[in-house]
């Protein structure tokens, strides 16, 4: 099969037509993968009700974010395992070995049986198939931005790699649209029952468009002259991060990528969390939400790219972690006062008291389903997080019974270490009757009303934390490239690029959520992203340098 080719060398001014050609088969394909990486997530809440069925409603949920993580945390593996490839055998080949692992993967969480079929065996599965999207995602993004940036001419080099930038926010914004449309097809029981799998079995067709298209690729001809002259990296690993481009990689993570991961994270994914699983949002407005903030934002990736070799990367990256240091708590308050008001309103006018013992009080999460979570404290929390309904906690006397204040009604809960499992069904039966019904006598709503949502508010409050990921994210790409030298740049661009987005941005949402349910704060979630944020500000005005003028040849 033949190979799309470039005829002039990177630096030689404009692209030709064969190099925008290769840009574009290349960024389609990184759309793919990122569809393929990003259903789960968009997924989660279903699928921690079908492969985490053994737990309870919040430890399903928090387990279900967690197994997304999982995915995550081996990104850095793979961008050392790949990225190695990618620096001694070439670009193109370690493209094809990413995207058939990524697209296999997800085809078979597709046909994967549920946790009433497996048991155990079900989570487990997952998870290792998470394992495995993670681990050839950690070596496809830094292939493709170095592809890319390899190409491009001096002085376009932010633009050029903006469009590879903007794969990740299409690829949620295709899963999201799949999920739509399977969603109103299907209807929700249906959907949640087993039309969730169609999105995931969709992905074997994409597999095929995108191995055809990584084989019309050429070598990037960076590395082909620095094959042809000898130069390549007998040992990348050594070379990136045991000599002094090892300081330079933890100052691009620590400056740089954590900061952009947390704000990345935020401004999509744990948004879409939080108006459907804290503000009680119906899943299927919320994802067209979310999917109008990203068309109406993803044009930022390349407004931000091109202006980064206008004025420089640094400080439009930067820029974007301070402003979201500011804004994420104003924001995402905007967003509960127009998406569900009622909950505003109830929690201003008769705020929710949880009056317990510390010491009898536990953190419900339960990995392995067998804490029954019996106190009296753990009983009212459990029933307070199922229905998303914040509260403040207050400490009683030492081994009181615990009691939920609402407004100027008090309940007492009761002790179910000592009672017999129907029993204790009974009695939390009871106490949950008593509890809804002082909810909705205090004015607390079971979901947002639709009537209630402030659309053009939401939509904008939305964009506005889409257009802080393109502020973040458009450059830095770019930003990365330049601080490394060929020989070893696909490896050492990767690493600090996965640990930030893979380990500071994927855990995100389910530290920021085991954050709510330990506080009761529906908003302490948000001191996650903003400490880290801050964190990237520091360092990176402090330690890292301007890239935009560097020449990839040198």
């Amino acid at each position: 099969m033949s190979s799309v080719t470039a005829t002039a060398s990177p630096g030689s001014g404009e692209l030709t037509k064969g190099h925008k050609k290769v840009i574009f088969a290349s960024s389609l394909g990184t759309v793919f993968e990122w569809y393929d990486f990003y259903l789960y997530g968009s997924l989660a809440a279903i699928i921690g009700k079908q492969f985490f069925g053994g737990l309870n409603d919040t430890s399903q949920f928090i387990f279900a974010l967690l197994a997304f993580a999982a995915g995550f945390a081996v990104r850095p593996f793979g961008a050392l395992v790949f990225g190695r490839l990618g620096d001694m055998i070439g670009r193109k080949y370690t493209f094809l070995v990413t995207i058939v692992i990524m697209g296999l993967a997800t085809f078979l969480v597709g046909i994967l049986p549920s946790y009433a079929t497996l048991g155990i065996a079900a989570p487990i599965i997952l998870i290792t198939l998470r394992l495995a999207q993670g681990l050839a995602l950690g070596g496809e993004y830094g292939g493709a931005a170095t592809y890319v940036a390899e190409h491009a001419p001096n002085g376009k080099r932010g633009l050029y790699t903006s469009f590879i930038q903007t794969t990740a926010t299409l690829g949620l914004f295709l899963s999201l649209l799949v999920i739509w449309g399977c969603r109103n097809y299907l209807g929700k029981e249906a959907f949640e029952e087993w039309g969730w799998r169609i999105p995931f079995l969709v992905s074997v067709v994409l597999l095929g468009v995108s191995v055809w298209i990584r084989m019309q690729l050429a070598e990037s001809p960076l590395f082909q002259q620095m094959k042809a002259e000898g130069k390549t990296s007998k040992a990348p690993i050594t070379e990136s991060f045991f000599s002094k481009n090892g300081k330079i990689a933890l100052l691009a993570l620590l400056g740089a990528t954590a900061g952009q991961a947390v704000v990345w994270y935020g401004g999509q994914f744990y948004s879409l969390f939080f108006l459907t699983k804290t503000l009680g949002l119906d899943p299927n407005r919320a994802d067209i939400l979310i999917a109008i903030a990203l068309a109406l934002a993803t044009g930022g990736f390349i407004f931000f790219g091109w202006l980064s070799d206008k004025i420089g990367r640094k400080k439009i990256v930067l820029a974007g972690c301070l402003i979201a240091v500011f804004t994420y708590f104003p924001v995402f308050k905007a967003l509960t006062h127009n998406v569900n008001p009622a909950l505003e309103a109830a929690v201003a006018k008769s705020p929710v008291t949880v009056n317990a013992d510390p010491d009898r009080c536990a953190f419900q999460f339960d990995p392995v389903g067998k804490a029954t979570f019996k106190q009296s404290c753990d009983i009212i929390k459990s029933a307070l997080a199922k229905k998303g309904i914040p509260y403040v906690n207050a400490p009683a006397a030492a081994g009181s019974v615990a009691t939920v204040s609402i407004g100027g009604v008090s309940l007492n809960s009761f002790e179910g270490e000592a009672l017999g499992k129907d029993e204790f069904k009974a009695q939390s039966d009871a106490f949950g009757k008593q509890l809804t019904e002082a909810l909705k006598t205090a004015g607390y709503p079971e979901k947002a009303d639709p009537a209630g949502v402030n659309t053009p508010v939401v939509i904008a409050l939305l964009t506005f934390l889409v257009l802080l990921v393109t502020m973040v994210y458009g450059p830095i790409a770019a930003w990365l490239v330049e601080l490394f030298p060929t020989r070893i740049r696909y490896t050492s661009m990767s690493l600090p690029y996965h640990i930030g987005n893979g380990w500071f941005g994927g855990f995100l949402p389910f530290t920021a959520f085991a954050i709510v349910a330990a506080t009761g704060n529906i908003y302490s979630g948000l001191w996650y992203p903003v400490i880290v944020a801050s964190m990237t500000v520091v360092i990176g005005s402090l330690f890292l340098r301007e890239t935009k003028d560097v020449d990839i040849r040198d």
